[in-house]
């Protein structure tokens, strides 16, 4: 009796075994996406900002049902680890789905560091897969921009928060959008910021340049102190994470070649065709920007070309970017207006 006794329990143990509801995991086609991102930004993000290396790469990984946290060094006891992921190169940990499945942001999650949080390429935007890498090395960028120890006490001092203590006033701060005078100087600096980008000479982006500085200085004085503040933090903030996300499609376009996984996946795109949408993409955004109607998404693409823009006037603007924080104004050379 007790012979069968044991041999059920046996069995039952064994199908409560069998029938054991697995650990989730992270799909392949997205661990495939994701290790091609920490591969380019490992071999490529000190040559485009030095101690770019230094900064965290963490990433919380949102997916239809679940979370998970990859390259993060002390998650909290919310998440369960599921093993050592050798593609990802990380102890990968899960959650049952907090976020939103479309969420793209960067931010101090978890009290340990700026955490990029992003949903799979098919729920965040309308994107292929190597467009949604240098998507998250935009995030990454993000993470050396937040991670430096002076990052967030500058930021206060802006005095920009009105009392916002969640960092929401970022995206919700009452720029002048909706008036007309502003937003017709706005398009008129924007055009003179692309006729410099565009000019095939010193002379003639020079005088490009002139007119734009006029016309920003015009902008300026027609909107508040804080306002500018505002408008200068952004195009620093966004604006050049842009730039560094097109700058690292054609670094890598040049550097590095798909890994062989990558290159398998069904929606693969070569880099330098993601370096040339973007560029494209920024500069007829630069063109086609109505203030009103695009609101805070103005800065990417102005702040983006102010970038590049630089890199023909002042090369080495990047070694004094964390310098001259928070503004692009003192990075620009000094032009003699016409």
């Amino acid at each position: 009796m007790r012979r069968v006794i044991l041999v059920i329990s046996i069995l039952i143990l064994l199908a409560a075994s069998t029938y054991a509801t697995p650990d989730p995991t992270i799909p392949d086609v997205d661990r495939v996406r994701i290790a091609e991102a920490f591969r380019i930004g490992e071999k490529l993000q000190d040559q485009l900002w030095n101690g770019w290396s230094t900064a965290p790469f963490s990433l919380l990984f949102v997916t239809d049902d679940n979370e998970f946290l990859i390259r993060h060094p002390k998650p909290n006891n919310e998440f369960k680890s599921i093993g050592y992921d050798k593609l990802l190169k990380s102890e990968v940990f899960v959650r049952p789905r907090k976020f939103q499945k479309n969420f793209l942001a960067t931010f101090p999650a978890f009290g340990m560091g700026p955490v990029i949080v992003a949903g799979k390429a098919e729920n965040t935007t309308d994107t292929t897969s190597t467009r949604w890498v240098f998507v998250l090395l935009h995030e990454h960028f993000h993470q050396l921009q937040y991670s430096r120890p002076d990052y967030y006490p500058s930021v206060n001092a802006l005095n920009l928060s009105g009392g916002d203590t969640t960092g929401m006033w970022q995206i919700n701060f009452a720029f002048p959008y909706e008036s007309a005078d502003v937003g017709k100087k706005f398009k008129e600096t924007s055009l003179f910021l692309l006729e410099a980008y565009r000019a095939q000479n010193e002379r003639t982006r020079n005088e490009a340049l002139g007119k734009f500085h006029v016309s920003k200085n015009e902008l300026q004085s027609m909107i508040s102190r804080a306002d500018y503040r505002y408008m200068s933090f952004q195009n620093w903030q966004e604006g050049i994470a842009r730039y560094t996300q097109y700058r690292m499609a054609e670094l890598a376009s040049r550097k590095l070649k798909p890994s062989r996984a990558f290159r398998k996946l069904a929606d693969f795109t070569t880099f330098e065709a993601e370096a040339d949408r973007l560029l494209h993409m920024t500069l007829d955004e630069l063109r086609d920007l109505e203030l009103a109607d695009w609101k805070r998404t103005v800065f990417y693409p102005f702040g983006a070309v102010e970038g590049l823009v630089l890199d023909k006037t002042n090369p080495r603007w990047g070694t004094k970017y964390f310098e001259e924080k928070f503004s692009l104004d003192k990075l620009q050379p000094q032009i003699v207006t016409p």
